[in-house]
């Protein structure tokens, strides 16, 4: 029954779109060039947008992508809706094209991925400046100089990424080890839970990092393509529809989750075949947290025309409530606002984290990803990946200042580059 009514929403919704088109070459992931005998697929001009599954490179951690097929809905809930809050509206129609979804949260198993390129990056960073080492530099330095540049002649892809200036457009910061590990873990780390406590920021740098090593393009979700893929077709409080008493077949909340999030994947999909998008953990979006929503005269808003983008930096939303979120937390309008300094209250570093948070709900905030068909241009790019607050800057700039993080170039090499770094690593330190 659930098949049938995804297959009828995608078909439905797909006919209106059928002057979009294929940029992006044949063996693209999640492009068809013939239309799929089963399952849900979204037709485009000259092909067809289906699920895909991809290793992050590098490693074994496994991602998968459902297609969203395009369409118009009415955003925000309706003044009669039990447990509204005023800034659920007042409800508009905005206007989706497609895109592929994480058909899970972002799990500790692809996020430790991302997680272990502080080491990494710090190993390139010291290989750098090992190189840049001078005629005032020690014997020990020297030799090591020395040592690397011999190894470099049979390394041409670490050679060139050290001698590669380090440009904001192709880095990223990757996030600092976790001052307190089981505040984070408490409520476990299992490679198939959802990955908590990042920033938005850190969320934003993990999208940026594996659209880097994949050549694809990741974001995170506006808040208007995540509330628009959370009701998969639907108008009512849920996916499924009104009743909180069914919440238990699809959302890990207050009453069902044993006071933690649990693994991706074990409950029901709504329509669109996304799993958890109510409760497990409640995901980032772009947005700014607006006391109401915005009444444009001219309807439906295209998407990204909808878009808070903040000009604060907190709060900031994130979607879908948790595992402690009561059932009304789980509806698919509802909006929690971040709070950097409730959130960071016993973090100890001056300043505070840029990239992990320290108290709780954090441990029930996560993330997950989204791609569009088209690539965006530099400009929306840059608004998606980058810093956009003084704050969040002064923050990240003052541990880069002090060497306690770290900012390096990020391609689709990065890891035969790592791979060398330390092979060249350990022949270098046994001499």
């Amino acid at each position: 029954m659930r098949a049938n009514v995804l297959r009828c929403l995608i078909l439905a919704v797909t006919c209106g779109f059928a002057g979009s088109s294929i940029h992006a070459e044949p063996t693209t992931p999640g492009i068809s060039k013939s239309r799929p005998k089963s399952g849900p697929f979204v037709e485009i001009k000259g092909g067809y947008m289906v699920p895909y599954s991809a290793k992050i490179p590098g490693t074994d951690a496994v991602y998968e992508m459902v297609p969203i097929p395009g369409g118009t809905f009415v955003m925000g809930s309706p003044a009669t809706e039990k447990g509204r809050k005023a800034h659920e509206g007042p409800q508009f129609e905005v206007r989706v094209e497609p895109f592929w979804m994480g058909k899970y949260e972002v799990t500790w198993a692809e996020y430790k991925s991302f997680m272990s390129m502080y080491n990494a990056m710090k190993d390139i960073v010291s290989f750098r400046n090992t190189l840049r080492a001078g005629a005032t530099a020690n014997k020990s330095i020297k030799q090591r100089k020395a040592a690397l540049l011999v190894e470099l002649k049979n390394n041409k892809l670490l050679d060139a990424a050290l001698k590669r200036k380090v440009a904001d457009v192709d880095a990223i910061t990757a996030p600092t080890r976790l001052y307190e590990p089981s505040f984070t873990f408490a409520k476990g780390a299992d490679p198939r839970q959802p990955a908590v406590t990042m920033t938005q920021y850190a969320a934003k740098q993990y999208t940026k990092w594996l659209s880097k090593l994949t050549g694809q393009s990741f974001r995170l979700p506006t808040e208007a393509e995540w509330e628009y893929a959370c009701r998969a077709g639907s108008k009512t409080a849920y996916s499924f529809g009104d009743d909180p008493a069914k919440l238990k077949d699809y959302a890990w909340f207050a009453a069902n989750s044993d006071s933690r999030q649990q693994k991706v994947g074990l409950l029901k999909p709504n329509a669109f075949g996304l799993y958890d998008m109510h409760g497990n953990v409640a995901e980032w979006v772009y947005d700014e947290l607006t006391e109401k929503y915005p009444s444009p005269k001219k309807q439906p808003v295209d998407a990204v025309d909808a878009v808070a983008w903040p000009e604060v930096a907190f709060p900031r939303v994130v979607r879908g409530g948790h595992w402690d979120s009561s059932a009304s937390e789980v509806r698919a309008a509802h909006r929690l606002g971040s709070d950097d300094e409730a959130w960071k209250l016993v973090d100890p570093n001056i300043p505070l984290s840029p990239w992990w948070y320290t108290s709780d709900p954090a441990r029930g905030v996560g993330m997950r990803i989204v791609r569009t068909l088209d690539a965006p241009d530099e400009k929306l790019r840059k608004k998606y990946w980058e810093i956009d607050h003084d704050d969040i800057l002064f923050d990240v700039e003052d541990r880069l200042a002090e060497g306690r993080g770290v900012k390096e170039n990020v391609s689709r090499d990065l890891q035969q580059v790592i791979q060398q770094v330390l092979t060249i690593k350990k022949k270098i330190d046994k001499e």
